[in-house]
């Protein structure tokens, strides 16, 4: 990392970019005056005295009485503390509010269907992962390729037997099934004859049949997919009715 990017950084941890640029000159003198400060930094005098002050209040430097007056960076640890735990004072502030907002204008007896759309494969994993780890009963995964079935999503399904709940995995692939061919917990099956699927075929799940995920793919081949897009709903008549398809289509578990 260059120093434009450590001073990017530092904007973003919530220093003002002179105060960043003064922060990081004092760290290569030690200590210094302004004078000493604005031969280095890119920082006009003028403005090396206010930054220095703020600094000063974040407790990032210490100030010394004297003429002209010296500054001093608190320690690289002492500073990675003080930032840590203003930046963590400043989520909970924001996300306290937050929730209060949510509180406040959600209405209970409202029914939203609620679909939602996720685009890129590493992001549809993430999904997916997520309506495993939440599933309370059984879970159905469904992939047509083995690179549509990466490990932290066998690694959940996995889990997700060992915890006792239900768990297929189809797919018409054997690579796929092979997969799991060591996992008592774990049923992997071929789809029926009947259910066939196009190239564009991307990742099915459900769970608990009030969860539900489908994906496409994009046109690339199959080991550089970037292309995926997924639907997904959870809690919804929507979710429910596609379940119902899915299981007339795939079968539905056994009980």
């Amino acid at each position: 990392m260059d120093e434009s990017a450590a001073v990017e950084s530092l904007e973003r941890l919530g220093l003002t970019g002179y105060e960043a640029k003064v922060f990081i000159a004092l760290q290569k003198l030690g200590d210094g005056t302004a004078r000493d400060v604005d031969r280095i930094a890119d920082v006009p005098r003028s403005q090396v005295y206010s930054a220095a002050e703020n600094l000063e209040d974040r407790g990032l430097v210490e100030v010394q009485q004297s003429n002209p007056i010296r500054y001093r960076p608190v320690s690289i640890e002492a500073a990675r503390s003080t930032l840590r735990d203003r930046f963590e004072r400043e989520q909970d502030r924001a996300f306290e509010y937050v929730e209060d907002v949510r509180e406040q204008h959600s209405d209970g007896d409202e029914e939203q269907e609620d679909i939602w759309t996720v685009r890129g494969q590493d992001r549809v994993t993430d999904r997916i992962v997520e309506l495993v780890a939440d599933a309370d009963d059984h879970v159905l995964f469904g992939a047509p390729h083995v690179d549509l079935l990466p490990p932290r999503i066998a690694d959940a399904l996995r889990q997700a037997a060992d915890d006792g709940l239900r768990v297929a995995v189809v797919s018409d692939n054997e690579a796929v099934r092979d997969r799991f061919a060591d996992d008592d917990g774990v049923v992997a099956t071929a789809p029926p004859p009947a259910f066939r699927t196009d190239s564009s075929a991307g990742r099915v799940v459900h769970a608990d049949d009030d969860a539900v995920l489908i994906s496409v793919l994009g046109e690339e081949s199959i080991p550089e997919i970037n292309r995926e897009t997924a639907f997904w709903s959870r809690d919804t008549n929507f979710a429910s009715v596609l379940v119902q398809i899915m299981q007339s289509s795939i079968g539905p578990f056994d009980d």
